[in-house]
């Protein structure tokens, strides 16, 4: 296996989904029912299984080499589909090298802390994934959609008082920081934001609450925060445009048709990684001439047998 370059029949044009630095996004300005073209869901599950093999092949040569390591994050509304698309895209992926983790309310110690110091922890070393189910940006979405929750977080006084522009667009340069030192550490850094519509959002919520094999997954808060659906867009529209970067883009990737979101994320995680060139490592001469006496003693305990 020399590189990641794998032959696959189709190939999509990542840019329609792409947030350009320095755009301003208009959430309005993508279509959550995009498929680029995918007739059906057999087309798109076709496609989807050439990019779990090539990405298989991409994270053998990831833990390989060593030289690099892959942060994938998932931002979503409630029933966007985020636990199905970790689920499908990463079928093929070699547990021992993959990391979930999941970003739910924050414990106590967790609150004492910069919102930073949380994902620090969580960072994936060289040679392996990490994938953030949520992450660190929900400090600058369902915070600033409930800015009550920074009293929860012991931040100071004048600076809670004070939770204007200037207080997120400061966070949202320190997230930009955060992840440039990340990348120049050797992280590829991916950031999703399945975008489901509002009207597909209240269909997966009826469609859960009236099958009892899903009910489990409902929670009388995801209908509470539905109820702050233009506060969250809104949120989201400031975080899309202030925090997509050269060197850590974001892709809005339509999400109302599920073979669709799954089939784009695997594309673009399997292209992004394939871009690193990555390489089996070589062994050198001393290395070379262990593995042929290895090799010989071998292939003499078969002749003596």
């Amino acid at each position: 296996m020399k590189s990641t370059e794998t032959k696959q029949h189709h190939r999509l044009d990542h840019a329609p989904f792409l947030v350009k630095p320095g755009r301003k996004v208009r959430i309005a300005d993508f279509d959550p029912s995009y498929t680029a073209g995918f007739k059906n869901k057999a087309e798109a599950r076709e496609a989807l299984l050439e990019d779990v093999s090539a990405l298989a092949a991409a994270q053998e040569l990831l833990w390989a080499s060593s030289k690099y390591a892959v942060l994938i994050i998932f931002q979503a509304m409630d029933a966007a589909g985020k636990d199905g698309t970790i689920k499908h895209v990463m079928s093929g992926v070699n547990p021992q090298g993959c990391n979930v983790y999941s970003f739910k309310a924050p414990p106590d110690e967790e609150r004492q802390h910069h919102f930073l110091w949380r994902p620090v922890r969580f960072l994936p070393a060289r040679g392996r994934i990490a994938i953030f189910n949520r992450s660190y940006f929900e400090e600058v979405l369902v915070v600033r959609v409930h800015p009550e929750f920074l009293e929860q977080q012991w931040v100071a006084t004048p600076l809670r008082k004070a939770a204007d522009a200037k207080f997120w667009n400061d966070r949202f340069d320190q997230i930009n920081s955060f992840e440039r030192g990340i990348v120049a550490g050797g992280t590829l850094i991916l950031k999703f934001f399945l975008h489901v519509s509002r009207d597909e959002q209240r269909r997966r919520f009826i469609d859960r609450l009236t099958d009892e094999d899903k009910q489990w997954k409902f929670s009388p808060a995801d209908a509470h925060e539905r109820s702050f659906w233009n506060d969250y867009m809104r949120a989201y529209e400031e975080m899309l445009t202030a925090t997509s970067t050269e060197y850590a883009p974001w892709y809005v990737v339509p999400a109302d048709h599920k073979y669709f979101s799954r089939a784009c994320v695997a594309d673009i995680i399997g292209s992004r990684i394939q871009e690193l060139g990555l390489e089996c490592p070589k062994v050198n001469k001393q290395q070379l001439a262990g593995l042929n006496e290895a090799l010989q003693k071998l292939q003499a305990e078969g002749e003596i047998a």
